[in-house]
């Protein structure tokens, strides 16, 4: 049993590399330069948890800073939706996120879309005119990513130490439980899926309108 289990761990460490690539359009009668506050209202998809979530939206918030826009912090957002009693999951369509950024004070906000994240990692994002809910600018981005084999990874390394942890008699139940366990920790954002994703999300972004406004990078 212990040589199967380190064997999928060898194997679970290999990350699926691969290109990026994407596609994305604005409106070109948009005033943009009016815009200065924006929020990322929502994250959607099988991306783990609240702080993967978090990750995500602060890889975009970056993206918003380079073109010119003053992004509200995420835990921001959540604060005041849920002073409001509106919940982000409460999110279904464009309208729903207009009524969103009226309650933030803001003039368009972002949605982010994650329909796919494994061995396949796509996004799409779109920003919605906060005043009649029509979509100002749309983008979507895919490439490789490596959330099946970290989840095998962790689930692996759960099931090694369920299985140490455990009297002779119990190891089998140690290592489904310890297997259960490392599975969900392998929902977590790792380094690699993080780097990934931050590839994707400057592909989507390639299109997004810029408010005009120079952007000072400053080096240490």
């Amino acid at each position: 049993m212990k040589p199967i289990i380190w064997a999928g761990l060898a194997v679970s460490a290999v990350f699926l590399a691969g290109c990026t690539s994407g596609e994305g359009y604005y409106r070109q009668d948009y005033d943009y330069s009016s815009v200065q506050k924006i929020a990322v209202v929502d994250v959607i998809g099988p991306v783990g948890g609240e702080a993967a979530r978090n990750q995500i939206a602060d890889f975009f918030a970056m993206e918003l800073l380079k073109k010119g826009y003053s992004p509200i912090e995420r835990a921001q957002v959540h604060i005041l939706l849920k002073e409001q009693e509106f919940q982000a999951s409460a999110i279904a369509s464009d309208e729903d996120a207009a009524k969103a950024g009226r309650i933030l004070n803001v003039p368009v906000v972002l949605i982010v879309n994650v329909p796919k994240f494994g061995a396949d990692i796509q996004v799409t994002a779109k920003m919605v005119n906060v005043e009649d809910g029509s979509i100002l600018w749309m983008s979507t981005g895919k490439g490789k990513g490596g959330k099946a084999l970290g989840t095998i990874l962790g689930a692996a390394a759960g099931a090694a130490i369920g299985w140490a942890s455990t009297g002779e008699d119990d190891q089998v139940l140690g290592a489904v439980v310890g297997g259960v366990a490392g599975g969900a920790a392998g929902n977590l954002l790792t380094p690699d899926e993080a780097e990934k994703m931050l590839a994707i999300v400057k592909k989507v972004c390639k299109t997004l309108p810029s408010r005009q406004v120079r952007f000072q990078k400053i080096k240490d």
